[in-house]
């Protein structure tokens, strides 16, 4: 899947005001077919025809020929058919104005309008639409400049409001959603934009709703899509997250000797008082050694001093056979 490149690399210069333009019409190409009103542009084109004809035929009845004045008259009559009589989409709705005020908003299916006094002058589509912004080097609260793409899906839930209130609502939620990130990117440091795209996201979805309720225009989700730092810092946050990667290491090691202190305290405390369990306690480690690597133990003089006494050389004879 392709998408458009929009914008400039974040070590170049500044772009103009007509590269930082949100890219209203750009589109991920899915290989599907769009939707299309051809069907409702033939219907006009055989409202006009057939308006024609009637005129014509009903000339040729009445006066035995057709000349210029009833070509004329047939055209004219074909144009005021063909707007009167209009096919709205499923999807989409017609506002109609009356003598350039709202009258009301129409559709689906077939619209009738007075001729002249009556005309229609937008089709809105009410389907979920999706546009991609932006905002390129655009600085967080720790000055660092970020290239920052997203997403927002929105719809019309008012038809009036869209053709009334605003000029062109499509162009008008690109800009409002690049404005809106801007804002948030500026509040936030560089790790909170990196981390926390969630809230992100939220957070333009609550204030572009609270934009766009007055516009008729609902935003469903926004959806941060990329975040490009500047290949200069790249190294620099690079080296700062092995650093810490490092000394949250250190300390997890420096937790788990203060932990096995604590128990080896613990354990001395026990065999302070009971030199028997220490002298069990030595020889078992030593076996134990010994059972694992498979190899002789050799006991220094003072260490063997703990077997000459009876019990213990039974203790370690009893071990032994054990093993």
């Amino acid at each position: 899947m392709t998408r458009k490149k929009h914008g400039a690399d974040a070590s170049s210069s500044s772009p103009s005001p007509q590269g930082r333009m949100p890219q209203t019409g750009a589109r991920l190409e899915t290989g599907r077919r769009r939707t299309s009103r051809n069907g409702a542009v033939a219907f006009t084109i055989i409202v006009f025809a057939a308006a024609c004809a009637l005129v014509l035929a009903c000339a040729q009845l009445l006066a035995g020929g057709i000349g210029l004045a009833a070509l004329v008259i047939a055209v004219v009559v074909g144009a005021l058919a063909a707007s009167s009589v209009h096919i709205v989409m499923e999807w989409e709705r017609a506002v109609v104005m009356r003598f350039g005020r709202f009258n009301r908003v129409a559709g689906p299916g077939i619209v009738f309008t007075w001729p002249v006094i009556e005309f229609y002058t937008v089709r809105i589509d009410q389907r979920v639409a999706a546009t991609y912004f932006g905002a390129e080097e655009t600085l967080t609260s720790d000055l660092v400049p970020v290239n920052v793409d997203a997403v927002v899906f929105w719809m019309v839930f008012s038809p009036k409001k869209a053709a009334v209130e605003v000029e062109d609502y499509a162009s008008a939620v690109a800009w409002m959603a690049q404005a809106m990130l801007r804002k948030a990117i500026g509040r936030a440091s560089l790790a909170e934009v990196a981390c926390r795209r969630d809230q992100l996201d939220a957070e333009l979805k609550d204030e572009l709703e609270a934009k766009l309720d007055g516009w008729g225009i609902d935003v469903i989700d926004v959806e941060v899509r990329d975040i490009v730092v500047p290949r200069e810092l790249q190294p620099a946050m690079a080296a700062g997250a092995i650093a810490a990667r490092e000394r949250d290491a250190r300390m997890t090691l420096a937790e788990a000797e203060a932990d096995i202190s604590d128990m080896l305290k613990d354990a001395s405390a026990n065999y302070e008082g009971d030199p028997e369990a220490m002298r069990l306690r030595t020889m078992h480690l030593a076996y134990e050694s010994v059972k694992q690597s498979g190899g002789t133990l050799v006991i220094p003089s003072a260490f063997s001093e703990g077997f000459t006494d009876p019990d213990a050389a039974e203790a370690v004879a009893k071990v032994a056979k054990q093993g």
